[in-house]
Order: structure tokens, then sequence, then C-alpha cells
């Protein structure tokens, strides 16, 4: 082989590399992707579908579905002490029980017999509504029940079940009337599911971590949480973390483009890219502003007081978000004006899912990445890492 060959074989084999990689974080990302919202991902995906295939079951045990107009990576239930990943309405409003609901009898009725290609939304409400009521949901037709409805349309819509192909089903929420035609992807509705749920099916068969394999696991819970804590890990998962360390951090940069990093509290696998987070932290909006002073304050006062396991009473936490939005109201959402309880709920949550803090009996405790963003330490990536967990004390 002569040597310019060898050069452009070399190129090509780092082409491949870089494509791989390139849809394998799109699938983390998206685990939905259909041709008619994503055409260039899907044909990426397609040109890698039997490496990724092997690639996702090897490394963390999930299932790739990959056909002409769509891909769905199925993955498996979070850990139990991982972060709840909850769907949310465009503007970032979590879904509430109510909806999740109407997402599932939305898909049912999908499935009805004698749905086509496409369907008039009112066909469609009307068969959710005949659904519902068959199962003792009410479904009554009025504004905040419309809205619900087009949230969780909006879902499907996002991942690619629905198209709107004439109309909106926006302006059919706001009045009722206005009708939209909607155009199914059919062969993506039974593979939503992750796993089936038959009559005899529980909770805690449906939720079921993955037994066993440990490196798959850890790999897995690396690539998907924001933190990982030490005190979370197996035995079996704290040993691979310990004695497979390198080979650990060769996968997770080789196949998604994640540093590792490891300290006494725990490790993460941080993307220096800043796109395969779901969250943005810092960033902007009301909740993630209040989030961040707030998560300061707190670290600032344990880092004074030199409190082992830093823990706040719900009083000194609304207190502080009281002074905050004093100081903010005129820059703030001013749904927030006369609603502190609901400012505090939603910055909670936020910060919970970022394994920034966690809720204990009588209020909030700092998890150790939360030292990070100390006043003289704010963060400058929209993900978290490491680099301030304190290891000689060892927050935990």
């Amino acid at each position: 082989m002569s040597r310019d060959s060898g050069r452009r074989s070399l190129g090509t084999r780092s082409q491949d590399a870089a494509g791989l990689r390139e849809a394998a974080r799109a699938l983390l990302t998206t685990p939905v992707i259909t041709a008619t919202r994503r055409p260039e991902t899907i044909a990426l995906v397609r040109r890698h579908v039997t490496a990724l295939r092997t690639m996702f079951s090897t490394q963390l045990g999930y299932h790739l579905i990959a056909e002409s107009g769509f891909a769905r990576l199925v993955k498996l239930p979070p850990e139990p002490s991982s972060p709840a990943r909850t769907l949310a309405r465009r503007n970032g409003t979590p879904l509430g029980a109510p909806t999740y609901t109407l997402v599932a009898l939305a898909c049912a009725a999908l499935l009805a017999p004698g749905v086509g290609e496409q369907i008039l939304i009112s066909q469609l409400v009307a068969q959710i509504r005949s659904d519902a009521a068959e199962q003792g949901i009410s479904v009554p037709d009025d504004l905040p029940q419309r809205r619900r409805l087009v949230a969780a349309l909006s879902v499907l819509i996002d991942w690619g079940v629905l198209t709107e192909t004439d109309g909106t089903i926006g302006r059919w929420g706001d009045t009722g009337a206005d009708e939209a035609l909607l155009t199914i992807c059919r062969p993506l509705l039974p593979h939503l599911l992750v796993r089936s749920i038959g009559p005899g099916a529980t909770d805690d068969s449906i939720l079921a971590p993955e037994a066993g394999a440990p490196r798959r696991r850890l790999r897995r819970r690396l690539a998907e949480d924001p933190v990982v804590l030490r005190r979370d890990l197996s035995p079996e998962e704290l040993d691979v973390l310990s004695r497979e360390r390198t080979e650990l951090s060769r996968l997770l940069n080789d196949n998604f483009g994640l540093v590792l990093e490891v300290r006494a509290e725990g490790a993460l696998a941080y993307d220096p890219a800043e796109t395969l987070s779901d969250i943005e932290f810092p960033g902007a909006g009301s909740v993630k502003q209040a989030g961040l002073l707030l998560v300061g304050a707190l670290a600032d006062r344990a880092e004074q007081s030199q409190s082992a396991a830093p823990e706040f009473p719900w009083a000194v936490v609304e207190d502080r978000l009281g002074e905050l939005l004093d100081q903010n109201r005129r820059v703030w959402k001013s749904e927030y004006g006369d609603a502190p309880e609901r400012l505090r709920d939603d910055v909670v949550a936020l910060l919970v899912s970022l394994r920034l803090i966690e809720i204990s009996d009588s209020g909030v405790r700092l998890l150790g990445p939360a030292f990070r963003y100390r006043p003289r330490a704010v963060a400058q990536h929209s993900q978290l890492t490491l680099d301030s967990f304190d290891e000689e004390r060892g927050r935990s």
C-alpha cells in the first residue's frame, strides 16, 4: 500500500469514527428521531446502524431500532437514585400526571382500528374521550383540558409521531373548533414504550433496573446522570471505577465524546461541546438564576461554618429565596411575584435534578457538586465539573 493510500485509509477511519460518535450522541440526546423532522440525522444513523447497535448493546445495554423513517433508542429504566427525567411543555413547565395520562390515551387512540396515516384532530380527540370514558377518566371539553391535550399532542409532535399537515393544534386548543389535519408515523407507535405493560405488571417490575453487569451499569449512569455519587454505587461498580478507570475513560470518550472526572465523592462524564446536557445550568430564566444564587449562598454558608454534612431547614431556604425575589422582582417572571412557594418548588426541583441538593426530612442537604457554585467560583459550563469537589473533607 502506498503512503497516500495509507493516509486516505486513516482519514476514512477517522471520519467513520467521528460520524459514529455524532450519531451516538444524537441518539443519547433524542432517543426518538424521525426522518420527517431530522432527515440528515436519520441518514447518519442508518449509515452506522450496525456499529451503533453493537456499541449501544455492549456498552450501555440499550436496544436500537432503526427503520427508513425513524430511529428509536430503547433505554433502560434509570437507577432508583438517578434524578427523575420528566416530560415538559415547550415553555419548560413539567407535565403533570393528568397530561401524562393524555399522552398515553393519545397513543392508544392512534393505534385504534380504522385509523390510517392521517387523522383530524376532532376525530383524535373524540377517540381519546371515548377511550378515557371506558376507563372512568374524565376529559371535559373546557379550556384547561384542551390546553392539557395540546401539551400531550405537542410531545408526540416533538417526537415525530405526529406532524401538523394542515392547521395547528394550538389553534384548536384556543377555540375548540378550528380543525387540524395530522399525519401519523404509524411504524414508530408500537416502539414508544420501553417495556410492555401487561395486565399483571407492577411498578416494581416495570421500573426494575438491570441486574448485574456492573461495568455496563456504571457506564450507563455516567452517560445519563449529571453526577454519580460513590454512595449510590454498588461494591462491584466502585471496583470498576477504581480498577478500570483508564479503560472506562477511553470508552466514554471514543463512543460519546465524554470526558471522565473522578473525585472523592463521585464521578461524572462531562461534555466539552456542551450539547449533550438536557438542562443548561447556569442558564437564562428566572428559575435557573434563582437556583444558581441560592445554591451559591448555601454553599458559601456551609463553607464558613465548616459543616461536614451541610443541611438547611426550609425556613432558611425560603428566607433566602424571598430576599432574592425582592432583589430581582423586576427581571424575574411576574408569576413568582406573589407566589414564593411556587418559586421554591421550581428551584428545588431544578437543583435536585442536577444532583446539587437532596431533600431531607426538614429541608435540603447540599451535595458535593454544589460547592462548585460558591460565589468565588461561579461555573462557566452548562454541565457540572468536579474541579471544586472537596477531596479532603469528602462531602456527600
